[in-house]
C-alpha cells in the first residue's frame, strides 16, 4: 500500500510545530520537510522575493515528492504566497494564518496578546483578522525576529536561556496587565511554548494554528479517498530536507516532531 505523503515547508525548523499535530492526528504520513535554510528567515525579506521562493520551492519538490498535499508552514509566507503558490500547482495548498478567531473566543479578560514577527505584526492581513475576529477585544500585537532565532537554537542545541526568551517577550506585557491570552502567529513560536510559560504563568491560554492545520490536512486526504488510518507506519521513515547546510539540529529535537527520519539536500539555483 502506498503511504500518502504530505510536504510541509518553512524557512527553518518552525513548521515542525504544524509537523507534530498532524503526526499525531494522522500519524501514519509520510513527511518530507523542507528546512529552506538558504532563505532564512522568511519574516524579514520583500514580499515578492518570499513569493519567488515558495512558487520555486513547490514547483520543484512537488513534482519529484508528489505530495498529496502540501503545506506552507510559515505565517508570512502564507500570507504574502498562499495565492501564487496554488496558481502553480493542482495539489492542495494549505497556508498557516494567526489564530485570532479561537484566541478571541477563549479569553477571559477581553485582552489579547499577538506573538509574531515583524512582517506579519505590519501586515494588512493580520489587521483585517482582528477587525473580523476580535472586533470587541483590546489586542497588543509584538514582533520578535529574535524569538525565532532562540526556537532555531534550541532545537540546534536542545536547549535555550529562559532568560534571553523572557527578554524578546517583556514588551508584550508592559501594555495591560489584564492580558490572559495570547496568540502564537509564527510556528517557530511553539517549540519555546515550555520556556514561554515558564516565565509568564499568569497567561491562561497560549494559541497557535497546529492543530487547526492538522485537522484541515486530514480532511484534504479524506478527500482525495486516501486511506491514512490502516497504512503500517511500523517502518516508517519521514524526511527533512535542507536547502543549505548552514545549520545542524540534534537528532532529538528534531525526532520530537518529526518522528523517525533521514536527511536530505535540495539544491535550488
Amino acid at each position: 500500500m502506498v503511504v500518502p505523503s504530505v510536504l510541509v515547508l518553512d524557512s527553518g525548523v518552525g513548521g515542525l510545530s504544524i509537523t507534530g499535530e498532524i503526526l499525531t492526528r494522522c500519524p501514519a504520513l509520510h513527511i518530507d520537510y523542507i528546512a529552506d535554510l538558504a532563505a532564512f528567515p522568511y519574516g524579514t525579506k520583500p514580499e515578492m522575493q518570499i513569493v519567488e521562493r515558495i512558487t520555486q520551492l513547490i514547483e520543484h519538490a512537488s513534482g519529484t515528492l508528489r505530495p498529496a498535499v502540501i503545506v506552507i508552514a510559515c505565517n508570512t509566507a502564507s500570507t504574502v504566497a498562499l495565492t501564487a503558490a496554488r496558481k502553480i500547482t493542482a495539489i492542495p495548498v494549505v497556508g498557516v494564518v494567526p489564530a485570532i478567531k479561537p484566541a478571541a473566543k477563549l479569553s477571559k479578560t477581553g485582552v489579547i496578546g499577538i506573538l509574531a514577527t515583524e512582517g506579519t505584526v505590519n501586515r494588512t492581513y493580520t489587521h483585517n483578522l482582528i477587525k473580523e475576529f476580535a472586533r470587541d477585544s483590546t489586542v497588543i500585537l509584538h514582533g520578535s525576529a529574535k524569538l525565532v532565532e532562540l526556537a532555531e537554537e534550541k532545537l540546534q542545541h536542545g536547549s535555550v536561556n529562559p532568560r534571553l526568551v523572557r527578554q524578546e517577550l517583556l514588551p508584550l506585557f508592559t501594555h495591560n496587565p489584564h492580558m490572559d491570552t495570547v496568540v502564537l502567529a509564527c510556528t517557530h513560536f511553539p517549540l519555546l511554548k515550555d520556556e514561554f510559560i515558564q516565565n509568564f504563568p499568569e497567561i491562561r491560554f497560549w494559541v497557535d494554528s497546529g492543530s487547526a492545520i492538522a485537522s484541515r490536512v486530514e480532511s484534504l486526504l479524506n478527500a482525495q479517498g486516501l486511506d491514512i488510518a490502516n497504512v503500517n507506519s511500523a517502518l516508517q521513515l519521514n524526511t527533512f530536507f535542507v536547502t543549505s547546510p548552514q545549520a545542524r539540529y540534534t537528532q532529538a529535537s528534531l525526532e520530537r516532531y518529526l518522528g523517525r527520519f533521514r536527511e536530505d539536500f535540495i539544491f535550488l539555483v
